[in-house]
């Protein structure tokens, strides 16, 4: 264990499950100050417990990242506890799963907006003045779908396009001030949220997976690992998949055939259900 990391006040939105809770365990072993940002304050409060029995100090502040007042409370809140705040870790988020023609409830696109961008924009602009005084660090968990289109996301990679454009923009800025921004960019994670999306009526529904434990999906707590190891290196992007990185390049000189490569495997993915 790092010194450093022992001594680190860090933050995470979306902390009661998926990612951001692994990310909470594994900085609890390492024996951070972490502060627990999420909507579930019964599922907060349960990991504030879990993650001090492993020996951390833990703060859990009720938030709705798509509330500005809210993750202003919740900075504030970090601030009053520990004093500080060295990494900003947003990942909370919402998905979506249906195709473009067939929403019925077009605030669906708001509400993916609200949580996933601009949850990122509140927080990161109410944490920006402590992390600067620390030289600290805001890592976006964004996705391969900020990279490139995904049918029957359109609302969902939107947002995460957004994420990837304020991240880029925001480093710029922030060039000689000692604060980094790191970019994630998973692929497919055994997570709620990977299942549970928008409908069409734009309401969450729970999608029945009965070969997702057969599927070669990584693990929050592997995921949670290749962050913490950028987040070690002060990087500026990780991207998680071999696909996900050649993407880019590919789309320079064949676009088509990279549409052609996700239409066919989010195809593949509806139809082994």
């Amino acid at each position: 264990m790092k010194q450093q990391e022992k001594n680190q006040v860090i933050v995470i939105t979306g902390a009661s499950e998926g990612i951001g809770r692994a990310l909470c365990l594994l900085y609890a072993k390492r024996k951070a100050k972490l502060v627990l940002v999420s909507r579930n304050q019964d599922a907060l409060e349960d990991l504030a417990e879990e993650c001090e029995r492993m020996g951390a100090e833990a703060l859990s502040v009720k938030t709705d990242v798509s509330s500005l007042e809210d993750c202003k409370n919740a900075m504030e809140q970090a601030v009053e506890r520990f004093g500080k705040i060295d990494i900003l870790i947003n990942s909370a988020g919402v998905s979506m799963s249906t195709p473009f023609e067939s929403v019925q409830d077009l605030s669906v696109f708001h509400k993916l907006m609200a949580v996933n961008y601009l949850g990122v924009v509140y927080t990161s602009y109410y944490a920006l003045p402590y992390l600067k005084k620390n030289k600290g660090m805001i890592v976006n968990i964004s996705s391969l779908q900020g990279k490139t289109g995904f049918p029957r996301s359109t609302g969902y990679s939107a947002s995460k396009f957004a994420v990837q454009g304020f991240s880029d923009s925001l480093r710029i800025e922030l060039m000689g001030s000692g604060v980094d921004v790191l970019v994630v960019s998973p692929g497919p994670i055994s997570t709620k949220m990977n299942f549970r999306k928008f409908d069409a009526n734009g309401i969450i529904t729970q999608e029945e997976d009965p070969k997702a434990g057969r599927r070669n999906i990584m693990s929050p707590e592997e995921c949670a690992c290749l962050i913490a190891k950028s987040i070690s290196k002060r990087e500026r992007e990780l991207i998680m998949t071999f696909g996900g990185k050649l993407i880019p390049w590919v789309k320079l000189f064949s676009p088509a055939f990279v549409d052609r490569m996700i239409a066919n495997a989010v195809k593949r993915f509806y139809s082994d259900k």
